[in-house]
């Protein structure tokens, strides 16, 4: 805790600080000084990164230093050599592709010549930032079968630099330090508290005065959050801030989790509660403080989790720590007692904006809840906050106490009654980098408007394997009828917002994506073929790419080595079929280049043709049950219309030839047989009638689904 501060709680609301009697707070240029004075490394050769040059980033507008390329993560750059009247002529420069058939969403890093970018199954590569040609690469050697206990595919989001070395997080849990001149493990350290339990790092890792800081995923599968600072020269572990309290029989870490503790009920800490940090930090150098976006609850369905109600402190929030021990000093709850998969996990920018006139420090944030959020930096007082979608999970936020106006109805915990609740759990902003443009005072984001039938789960049963949710959108959708959502409003847009006003400038139609902001007056973002430019000022679109193949949803980056401003980003977007070819890579643009890609790959996708279905409706009956328990959060319904398991990452069960094999079918659901391709053996919940009967539904379904496209 910062000396001399105290704390003035306000459950589920704010968290105020200011200095005990008689003292005065040190001055934020002095906190920084001795930051800089006990932590600037004289470094030298690639990877050249300490404190002193992060501070100073804007000084080197041509490097991309870290994720957000500054502290404030704003990713924005001042460069101007690509701008308005040019950009027509952007063409691709390079490419290399990483044979690495899952979602990419990292960030890029670019210092000194060497681009630095992660890749899905936390594996890091180095190349010339120049020619493209190959520096090194690491294999993280991650088990292909963690990845069952990723809710969202095995992506990685970026790596971060200090005195020589990259760093990362691994999608088991792992933080990595690599040496950037060779490729070779320096250091490896495990974060988990448990690798009995399902947890993930899919984020990028932030550094702060020689610390190594990340966080983990994992609330669907039921494990409490937390932070862990490592030292960045040794990896050994020097503080851990968890965000949910644990079993008060054991004892509470300290005074911060025994107040959070007094905002649950019941037995909380059995289904570990969640608020994992899977995503968004950001560092302010002035204040010293560290931000961390908490997320949703474990389950979803807070009467399961915590009967009875209460805020439950620290879900969905901003927390501000302090970088040096890890201790609490404000937080801001976006949604109290969570219930709907509302993280606050989603990017934190800091900034400092005319508010009423007055300059002052903020954070700012847009998180799934559907609205934006204005903090003081320093308290974490409430500024302002409207919706930048449709919600109707509340109807605002109250000014005073900074709380929202819950719709009565979206409570379907409480209520026992379905409900069509906007935004669904994928949220109307997720975690896709936003950028601020200081010239026009613009945040730009991608934005949702969706929809989800919430319901009790009256059968629910926590299993270690797939989310535990505690809802049942099956049964609501039979509550509700087929038409429920029908006049609800769908749809992805790009939309810049000024956060000062808390109004919208403008809006275009577009799959989310990560944002790039640019002193050039443009604004980067990528599509699903493409990377396209936009007027920021106005929305219009003045460029877009070749085909890239596949989808971008990564975030671009840009720098300038020698005068030649380039533009890259990682392309490869979860596939809309999962048989389709592979296309993910890193694209690198420059003015005037007009390298093509190779021609797309021909195939074609594997048949329909199913067993006969012979089973009896009481066992097939039963095979749906298991598969709604067991398979359904990744492969989707069988037969669905895309002909692909979710987001095209797994594959479509009625296509798979173990249908006519119930020797494969138990090989593959009991005996784990594929399990290095990720589909581990689910023994423990599936005996071999449970596997026969699971056989029957899909043959079934195949069938079904095969008739269906017959009559089509």
């Amino acid at each position: 805790m910062h000396t001399g501060r105290f704390l003035l709680a306000m459950a589920g609301g704010l968290i105020l600080t200011a200095c005990g009697p008689g003292e005065e707070a040190a001055a934020p240029q002095a906190v920084v000084a001795d930051s800089m004075q006990a932590q600037a490394t004289a470094v030298a050769g690639p990877a050249a990164v300490d404190f002193e040059r992060l501070l100073a980033a804007d000084q080197e507008p041509q490097q991309w230093m870290s994720v957000g390329r500054t502290y404030s993560e704003q990713h924005y750059s001042p460069l101007t050599g690509i701008n308005r009247d040019n950009v027509a002529s952007l063409g691709l420069a390079w490419y290399v592709d990483f044979n690495i058939p899952r979602g990419q969403e990292s960030t890029p890093l670019v210092v000194d010549g060497v681009i630095y970018v992660t890749t899905a199954w936390s594996n890091v590569r180095a190349y010339d930032a120049v020619t493209g040609e190959t520096i090194w690469e690491f294999d993280s050697q991650v088990s292909r079968d963690w990845g069952v206990r990723a809710c969202c595919d095995v992506v990685n989001r970026g790596a971060a630099l200090w005195n020589g070395k990259v760093f990362v997080g691994t999608i088991d849990g792992r933080m990595i330090a690599i040496d950037a001149e060779t490729g070779n493990k320096v250091w490896e350290t495990d974060t988990l508290i448990s690798r009995e339990l399902s947890y993930t790092i899919t984020g990028a890792p932030r550094i702060v005065k020689g610390k190594v800081i990340i966080g983990n995923g994992g609330a669907e599968y039921g494990v409490r959050g937390y932070v862990t600072a490592m030292d960045t020269e040794t990896g050994e572990i020097l503080w851990r801030f968890y965000t949910v309290p644990g079993n008060p029989a054991d004892g509470f870490e300290n005074d911060t989790m025994r107040m959070a503790a007094e905002t649950w009920n019941g037995e909380w800490w059995k289904l570990g509660g969640g608020g994992t940090v899977w995503d968004s930090m950001a560092y302010d150098p002035e204040l010293d403080l560290l931000y961390i976006g908490t997320g949703n609850g474990s389950p979803w369905n807070q009467d399961i989790r915590s009967p009875g109600g209460g805020d439950n402190l620290f879900l969905s929030s901003i927390v501000a720590l302090d970088p040096d021990d890890g201790s609490y000093v404000w937080h801001y709850q976006t949604t109290p007692g969570e219930t709907w998969d509302y993280t606050a996990t989603q990017p934190i920018m800091v900034a400092t904006l005319p508010i009423e006139g007055v300059d002052r420090k903020v954070v700012m944030q847009a998180p799934k809840n559907g609205f934006f959020y204005v903090l003081d930096a320093a308290t974490g007082s409430f500024i302002s906050a409207q919706p930048f979608a449709t919600v109707n999970w509340a109807t605002g936020i109250d000014q005073e106490t900074g709380r929202p106006i819950e719709n009565p109805a979206a409570r379907f915990d409480q209520t026992g009654r379905a409900f069509a609740v906007q935004p669904g759990p994928g949220g109307s902003h997720n975690w896709h980098p936003m950028a601020l443009d200081p010239e026009t005072g613009m945040v730009y984001l991608s934005a949702t408007d969706s929809s989800f039938i919430y319901a009790y789960d009256r059968n629910f049963d926590p299993d270690p394997l797939t989310s535990n949710l505690g809802v049942d959108p099956a049964a609501g959708a039979a509550e509700l009828g087929p038409n429920a959502t029908a006049d609800l409003a769908s749809g992805t847009y790009m939309v810049s917002w000024n956060p000062v006003t808390q109004e919208e400038g403008w809006r275009i139609p577009g799959a989310s994506a990560g944002m790039l902001a640019t002193g050039g007056g443009l604004v980067f973002k990528g599509g699903r073929n493409g990377l396209a430019a936009y007027d920021s000022a106005t929305g219009a679109e003045l460029w877009t790419s070749l085909d890239t193949q596949t989808g971008i949803v990564a975030a671009p980056v840009t720098y300038e080595i020698d005068g030649e401003q380039y533009i890259a980003v990682v392309a490869g977007r979860s596939s809309s079929n999962y048989y389709a070819p592979d296309y993910s890579r890193l694209l690198v643009f420059r003015m005037g280049a007009d390298l093509q890609l190779p021609p797309e790959i021909s195939w074609t996708p594997p048949q329909l043709d199913p067993p006969p279905s012979v089973a009896d409706a009481e066992q097939i009956a039963r095979g749906e049950n298991l598969y709604l328990d067991n398979c359904w959060i990744c492969h989707e319904t069988p037969g669905n219309a895309g002909g692909v398991g979710r987001r095209g990452l797994f594959p479509e069960l009625v296509l798979s030839p173990a249908l006519a094999s119930p020797e494969l079918f138990n090989a593959i659901v009991i005996d784990g047989v594929r399990s290095q391709n990720g589909m581990v053996s689910f023994a423990n919940v599936v005996d071999a009638q449970g596997a026969e009967d699971l056989r029957a539904y899909l043959i079934e379904r195949a069938n079904i689904t095969l008739q269906a496209r017959q009559r089509n």
